[in-house]
């Protein structure tokens, strides 16, 4: 385990809110030199805690402006079956997040589709193509209000 002290914390943070800050504008806002962020960035990045940098893409700018919540529960928790629905889960490509949870569901499913018939097909395939699910409860997201942490402003308050 990593000791992970103030000035990491406050790096991840910031890196969270916008991983494209230079070390330079790192420094400045945390009140380290710009080599000692390097260092504790690259640090961070060893130890797992840093887990990658990327761009949040718009569904709609990749043609996938419908997003879905699916509840899945599973026939049985045998290996044989839980290791099936683990693989559909890696393979199928609208699946964007996975949850193992309590409750009802054994699962939540976060999914990106172009669609309400993509939707529709992907459902078909989870409750026929995969004798592990025995139920699904799908719900439609409506509009998005925050993601990542994040608040999602209307276009016209961002401008």
């Amino acid at each position: 385990m990593t000791h992970v002290d103030d000035y990491d914390l406050k790096i991840l943070t910031l890196l969270q809110a916008n991983g494209r800050l230079t070390n330079q504008e790192l420094s400045d806002l945390v009140g380290l030199s710009a080599s000692q962020c390097s260092r504790r960035r690259i640090n961070l990045e060893q130890a797992n805690l840093i887990l990658g940098y990327h761009a949040r893409l718009s569904p709609d700018a990749i043609g996938l402006g419908m997003v879905g919540l699916i509840e899945v529960r599973l026939i049985n928790h045998t290996t044989e079956y839980v290791e099936s629905f683990h693989r559909m889960v890696e393979q199928e490509e609208a699946i964007v997040d996975a949850y193992k949870t309590t409750g009802d569901a054994d699962y939540l499913l976060k999914v990106a589709v172009a669609d309400l018939n993509s939707l529709s097909a992907l459902i078909s395939q989870l409750v026929a193509g995969h004798q592990s699910v025995s139920h699904v409860k799908t719900s439609v997201v409506l509009g998005r209000m925050k993601e990542n942490g994040l608040m999602m402003l209307p276009a016209s308050k961002t401008r």
